[in-house]
């Protein structure tokens, strides 16, 4: 199966941790993760107060949101060559570093351009945050514990979005929004001591080991890899549909559509972090006993994707009806694309596990700006029917869900084909 194509390194066995160190590694890589999906969503919180205190718009909160993922972005591709070449204890360290940079010039910021300016800053700093970890990964844990480790990475960043709310509400009125930065410049520079205490050195391999398994250096080993490929479309609509869904369009939904007040709004957004820490927590547990009894990645997708998809339909048709609990088990039932990131690095050698992981997360996150722009045209779009707005939300959910399904068969094909040629059924 191409779950299990991946050539593995000469120096694995050696490399792998033990369970001592392996729980020391994540909880130092988990914290920082968890301080960067935190410093992600905590402007969403803060409008209210960055709008009347600096005089923002609604486009310019727009704009200040995408600021983080154009300085997210901008670094991926040199990102993953970085951690092939540095390993993940010096990239993150000096990423990190533009992070804490980046909030202190948040807190800082008199105008709108100084906020976006340390809006990219920040991003690019954490952009590390997670695909350092997971290279690691590649070469420190067994491929169940790989799969562990993801979900449960993946639900500290849930956390950290659950912080970002209702928590962060909370600290406002005792520290104000700057002192909310200047804490977070600190407690990042905590974690950078965590990181840097517990990960250890990183070993290159020699040369004539990366002639010998074939991996040379850029991206036309990744871009070209039949996995890859094959992961690609669930990962740009999929995925970063589900990230599009739960960190913007399912807020408007429930106020425009389903009619509920901003608040009720916020508490729906605070039980659909929840629902998704918790699915990723579960994920942790059963990941490696499923890998055990030959549950690869692939047919966990192809079997448990399909029922996102009967939500969404569920959502669009039920319009008014659909509310938070439908949206978070949408996103929910949508974690099955997640286990296609770590998948992606096991089907590659472990020597481009960076460039593996990096290359698939710019895909999901260049998704996730397709999705939130794309939703919003066509929400604007059908306005030229007379539709009312709630008609034209779900249309736009229809069409969402119309290249869910067509992403979802693109990823089907060559499965189907490996199983038949496999008679792996």
């Amino acid at each position: 199966m191409l779950f299990g194509t991946s050539t593995p390194s000469a120096n694995a066995s050696v490399d792998q941790l033990g369970l001592r160190a392996a729980v020391t590694v994540f909880l130092s890589f988990a914290l920082a993760y968890f301080f960067s999906t935190l410093v992600r969503a905590i402007t969403a919180t803060m409008s209210p107060t960055l709008s009347v205190e600096l005089a923002l718009n609604a486009s310019d909160l727009g704009l200040l949101a995408g600021g983080y993922f154009f300085g997210f972005a901008l670094t991926q591709l040199p990102l993953g060559n970085w951690l092939d070449r540095h390993g993940p204890r010096r990239v993150i360290l000096a990423f990190l570093s533009l992070a804490v940079l980046g909030c202190m010039a948040f807190a800082l910021a008199t105008n709108f351009s100084g906020l976006l300016a340390a809006r990219v800053l920040t991003g690019m700093g954490v952009s590390a945050c997670l695909m350092a970890p997971l290279t690691g990964y590649r070469r420190w844990l067994a491929p169940a514990a790989q799969m562990r480790a993801n979900s449960w990475m993946l639900m500290t960043g849930s956390l950290g979005m659950v912080a970002a709310t209702l928590p962060v509400q909370w600290l406002m009125p005792l520290m104000g929004w700057r002192g909310l930065f200047w804490a977070l410049a600190a407690l990042i520079v905590l974690s950078m001591l965590g990181i840097a205490a517990a990960v250890p050195p990183w070993r290159r391999a020699a040369p004539l080991l990366q002639g010998a398994i074939g991996t040379p250096p850029g991206y036309g080993l990744i871009w070209r890899h039949p996995y890859f490929r094959q992961m690609l479309p669930i990962g740009f609509v999929n995925y970063g549909g589900m990230v599009a869904v739960q960190t913007l369009w399912a807020g408007p939904w429930m106020v425009k559509v389903a009619g509920y007040t901003p608040q009720q709004s916020a508490a729906g957004l605070f039980g659909i972090n929840l629902s998704m820490l918790c699915a990723f927590w579960l994920w942790g547990f059963v990941n490696p006993r499923l890998v055990q009894r030959g549950w690869s990645a692939e047919r966990l997708i192809a079997w448990g994707l399909p029922v996102s998809l009967v939500v969404l339909a569920a959502i669009v048709l039920q319009g008014a009806g659909a509310g938070w609990p439908l949206w978070a088990l949408f996103c929910v039932c949508s974690t099955f694309v997640a286990l296609s990131q770590p998948a992606v690095a096991l089907a590659l050698p472990a020597e481009a596990a960076g460039r593996a992981l990096s290359a698939y997360n710019l895909a999901i996150f260049s998704g996730v700006f397709a999705v939130q722009w794309g939703i919003g045209l066509a929400i604007d779009a059908f306005s030229v029917l007379g539709w009312s707005e709630p008609d034209r939300y779900r249309a736009a959910m229809g069409v969402f869900l119309l290249c869910c399904v067509l992403a979802y068969l693109g990823f089907l094909r060559p499965y189907v084909r490996s199983r038949v040629c496999n008679t792996d059924l």
